[in-house]
């Protein structure tokens, strides 16, 4: 069964909704500039509303790591999603105070050299595929996911496709790139720090029909 991340969840509410709906992981946005971030206190509310086998994953972006290890000290997630431009050196630092990673793979328009990538499979947990852009934190926008089927080809590591994910594409996507799990945020929103219940419900149904 292909994993679901919900990322930019905000509060308690949207939290238990898709907890109860069954996600199996949520994002907790850090990033300076997002529409989504959210204070360490609110974090600690988010992750004390749901059960505890739902993994949380705290989302960065070209943040200092010494902020990075006091914030995931004092709200232990599961994962650190980092969405930035950390390089091999960033993360090996992070992998060696016991921060289990998930780094974004951006993937732009032109011809995409994916085998340096390689290089990080040993100190991460998972790759996230989202579209190439100037902002941090994620885009709402989907890119050719012929891209993420040869990132599959040529890099031995599970992944999670995002970017412009919705309940009206999602079961597409999966049957095309069968990735180990998918991300949405937007896609599910009422507003960017709203989710959308029907959404919710709709995007997790149809990924459940995907073959």
């Amino acid at each position: 069964m292909v994993k679901i991340k919900f990322c930019g969840i905000t509060n308690p509410k949207d939290a238990l909704w898709a907890s109860n709906l069954g996600v199996d992981y949520i994002g907790i946005n850090f990033v300076k500039s997002s529409p989504r971030k959210v204070s360490v206190k609110q974090a600690q509310k988010i992750i004390n509303s749901i059960p505890e086998f739902v993994k949380t994953v705290l989302v960065f972006a070209n943040q200092d790591i010494k902020e990075i290890l006091k914030i995931s000290k004092r709200i232990k997630p599961d994962y650190i999603q980092l969405h930035g431009d950390e390089d091999l050196d960033f993360i090996k630092r992070l992998n060696e105070n016991g921060v289990n990673i998930i780094k974004t793979v951006k993937i732009g328009e032109g011809e995409e050299d994916f085998q340096n990538y390689q290089e990080y499979s040993d100190f991460v947990s998972f790759f996230l595929l989202d579209r190439k852009s100037e902002l941090l934190g994620g885009t709402g926008e989907s890119f050719n996911w012929d891209k993420a089927i040869r990132f599959k080809e040529k890099i031995n590591k599970p992944f999670f496709l995002a970017g412009g994910l919705n309940p009206e594409n999602v079961k597409d996507a999966i049957e095309k790139v069968k990735p180990f799990g998918v991300d949405v945020a937007s896609g599910i929103e009422k507003f960017p720090r709203s989710k959308d219940y029907k959404k919710m419900q709709e995007f997790i149904r149809n990924v459940q029909k995907a073959k």
